[in-house]
């Protein structure tokens, strides 16, 4: 039987209060491809006079804005104190950097002339939900990329371009989702909803989602688990709810969730069902900073485990591994059982050959 080493790390958790800024536009970030010509950059601010943009560049471009002669498909006005769009948006617009405003709303015809737009920033704004009219995106047929991150929405914008591939939502003030709110956005991989203020989710409130990989609704209001969810679902972040629980079929409508984050929740042992977990496609499994009083039934093919910060008195072997031979044991690489209530010299012994190849074990 092969051998592995196995770190054993002891350390104490020290509380960090810190102010940490979203510099990556909602918590996920941005893939550049710069094989499509896309810029490189999310902002011009600090990297030149916006004289020389204009001097050096014979296109058209509105006065609020800048122009960069190697990008010309792109238009930067952000962080300008706009309260306003600027007029004169020309055709050739890919890419719009708007974020860092003071713009309530948009005009019913603010991209008529930009009907080539693929990627749209309105983050930090003060868009309010009733001054983004459905008309304002029904030229945007090319539009893949809508950032509304960081402003004050109450409500999913409604008549959003089918064609749209992420949406980001997060940190405004949305409630409740329409039903029907995204039943033309087949294309959507990647949603976030997170920073906002629902409570519950309907049956209805995803339907149109079948492409779906990544959902973020943590930092929300949800003390149930959501039902009817995309089942296209692969990464699930539901951290910093109120969670209490899980329910015997929780997960079982997802076809591929590979990563499930349950941190910062009110999570019991006791209301968490024995089967809650049996998802053979997770590989990651995060539970930190719950009140868990012993380790949750996992299925064999999860990767990383994260239990800190819980209540965990027991090391339970049948919770990872349900029987222990030559060709069953864990396939977990990376352990955390650290900030509980255990030691290291409380492990029983067929904890090794149930986790044979763990790389690290923190405790």
């Amino acid at each position: 039987m092969e051998s592995r080493p196995v770190l054993l790390v002891l350390f104490v958790i020290r509380l960090i209060w810190a102010t940490s800024f979203d510099l990556d536009y909602g918590g996920v970030p941005l893939w550049i491809n710069r094989f499509l010509g896309e810029p490189s950059v999310l902002s011009l601010r600090g990297r030149g006079d916006s004289s020389w943009y204009r001097a050096v560049n014979s296109e058209s471009c509105p006065l609020e804005c800048d122009c960069p002669i190697q990008w010309p498909s792109a238009l930067y006005c952000d962080q300008r104190g706009l309260r306003i769009l600027p007029v004169g948006l020309p055709p050739r617009t890919q890419y719009l950097f708007l974020q860092g405003n003071s713009m309530s709303g948009l005009p019913a015809n603010a991209f008529t002339n930009t009907t080539r737009l693929r990627w749209l920033f309105l983050d930090r704004n003060q868009l309010l939900s009733g001054q983004v009219p459905a008309m304002v995106w029904s030229n945007l047929s090319h539009l893949e990329n809508l950032f509304m991150n960081y402003n004050n929405l109450t409500e999913v914008p409604s008549g959003l371009p089918s064609g749209l591939k992420q949406l980001r939502l997060a940190y405004n003030q949305i409630g409740k989702i329409a039903p029907g709110s995204f039943k033309n956005l087949q294309n959507l991989t990647i949603l976030l909803l997170q920073g906002n203020r629902l409570k519950t989710i309907g049956r209805a409130d995803f339907t149109g989602l079948h492409s779906i990989n990544l959902l973020d609704l943590s930092h929300n209001r949800l003390d149930l688990f959501p039902s009817h969810l995309p089942p296209s679902v692969q990464q699930l972040y539901l951290s910093n709810n109120s969670l209490i629980g899980l329910f015997e079929d929780s997960l079982q409508g997802f076809h591929s969730l590979g990563h499930l984050r349950l941190s910062h929740n009110q999570l019991r042992s006791p209301n968490m069902a024995p089967g809650a977990f049996n998802v053979s496609t997770m590989v990651e499994l995060d539970l930190s900073y719950n009140q868990l009083t012993s380790i949750p039934v996992v299925p064999t093919t999860l990767l990383y485990l994260y239990l800190e910060a819980n209540q965990i008195e027991e090391f339970n072997v049948t919770s990872l591994c349900r029987t222990v031979g030559p060709v069953d044991y864990s396939n977990m690489r990376i352990l955390r059982l650290d900030g509980n209530k255990l030691a290291s010299h409380e492990l029983p012994p067929d904890w090794v050959m149930c986790l044979r190849v763990l790389h690290n074990l923190y405790i």
